[in-house]
């Protein structure tokens, strides 16, 4: 498979800087990051992301966010091997959520799908429209997998 071709240009420190004060975070210091596969626009997850997050995202191109749970720094794929390379990092028109455009090794979500959207309404009930596609075991062992 051929390497993705970024879309964001390598930032220098002052753009890094510059997208880091555009973000406005919330009182606890957070932004929700919503994680997209750049190819599809498939959508995979959402989590969030501190300043420390972001810009070592920024810095390193492998997606990082901030585990509420875990009062820490998530490397998204540390513990599973799923990793999120950084394409594209976008900012909404008020600041306050980023879209992180990334090309996802594996699945994403940590039921062993590949996207964590996998409920939808349909009719009158919650279905589940995707089976996992590996058993977050596998991926997890005995730690504990959720954020």
């Amino acid at each position: 498979m051929a390497a993705v071709q970024d879309m964001m240009e390598n930032p220098t420190d002052a753009g890094a800087a510059a997208f880091l004060a555009g973000v406005c975070f919330d009182a606890d210091g957070l932004v929700p990051a919503i994680a997209q596969q750049h190819d599809t626009g498939e959508i995979l997850m959402l989590a969030w992301m501190n300043r420390d997050a972001l810009a070592e995202t920024i810095a390193t191109r492998r997606v990082c966010y901030w585990s509420r749970s875990r009062a820490r720094l998530w490397r998204k794929g540390e513990t599973s091997g799923q990793t999120q390379r950084l394409v594209d990092l976008r900012l909404d028109c008020d600041g306050d959520a980023v879209v992180v455009l990334v090309d996802q090794t594996g699945v994403a979500c940590h039921t062993g799908r590949r996207s964590c959207f996998f409920r939808a309404l349909r009719g009158d009930a919650l279905r589940v429209i995707a089976e996992p596609q590996v058993l977050p075991s596998t991926l997890y062992g005995d730690e504990p997998a959720s954020d």
